[in-house]
């Protein structure tokens, strides 16, 4: 079934946008989003996507499924799955990244559905990092040298755990272990499963289930912290490294491949 006129309706009304408002935004004029939203024509490719990038919703998402009981349109629930997450932004627009503490993060578990949890992360812009929602999540252990505890990964959210790309590391929020840094491949088709490995060998890999993966975030950079003292390493200035000293930009490879 398809959605997309009632999805149109409904979000805009919750941004208080009349239909003239919001034609003038997406560069169209009143008449065709009233046609669009009463069904009466269909929008064309070029629509979608600029509608797409003014809601910061998925194309896939506003045409199949019913936003229309959703509150808030920086955060929608779909029956048990989350599609959107409640990204902040900054006066001007642009996504910021939200910071889970070392502190916090046992409990992200608990707080990664609640939007009070997200808001009252610390929050940094980095403005190299490619399309999609990011997040930066603190390291613990040695299981993923030369990455060492302490250290930040910002990873990208990734929508569909059937996108996970073989070999490539992420970080994974699992039902029983919480959040783990990983390189991950795929054993779906065949067990049903994720196998999750460490680059350190003195560690085995293991198998997690798909239905116990709660959220998949793929490793788009990270800052080294080792030049630091423990007691200099407060939420504070975490933020201060990103924006301040040089990015270890190992992405590089992944976006060239």
């Amino acid at each position: 079934m398809n959605f997309l006129a009632r999805n149109i309706k409904h979000i805009r009304s919750l941004k208080n946008l009349s239909q003239e408002q919001f034609g003038d935004d997406l560069s169209v004029s009143r008449s065709r989003i009233s046609s669009y939203e009463e069904n009466r024509a269909t929008p064309p490719v070029d629509f979608l996507v600029g509608l797409s990038d003014y809601f910061k919703i998925p194309i896939d998402i506003l045409i199949k499924n019913d936003l229309s009981k959703s509150e808030d349109d920086s955060f929608i629930e779909i029956g048990q799955h989350r599609v959107l997450f409640p990204i902040t932004v900054d006066g001007t627009d642009e996504d910021l990244i939200e910071i889970v503490p070392v502190e916090a993060s046992a409990g992200y578990l608990r707080g990664y559905a609640d939007p009070e949890y997200i808001e009252h992360l610390n929050k940094i812009k980095l403005p190299f990092l490619p399309t999609g929602t990011h997040r930066a999540f603190p390291i613990k252990g040695d299981s993923m040298l030369p990455v060492k505890s302490g250290s930040y990964v910002v990873a990208r959210f990734i929508e569909d755990v059937r996108d996970v790309r073989n070999g490539k590391t992420y970080i994974v929020l699992t039902l029983n272990d919480g959040l783990v840094y990983k390189r991950v491949y795929d054993h779906i088709e065949e067990h049903g499963t994720l196998l999750l490995a460490s680059d350190n060998k003195k560690y085995d890999p293991y198998h997690v289930p798909v239905d116990e993966i709660m959220e998949l975030w793929e490793f788009t950079c990270s800052i080294n912290t080792q030049e630091y003292e423990e007691h200099e390493l407060k939420i504070s200035s975490i933020a201060n490294m990103f924006n301040e000293l040089g990015v270890e930009l190992k992405s590089l490879e992944r976006l060239v491949s």
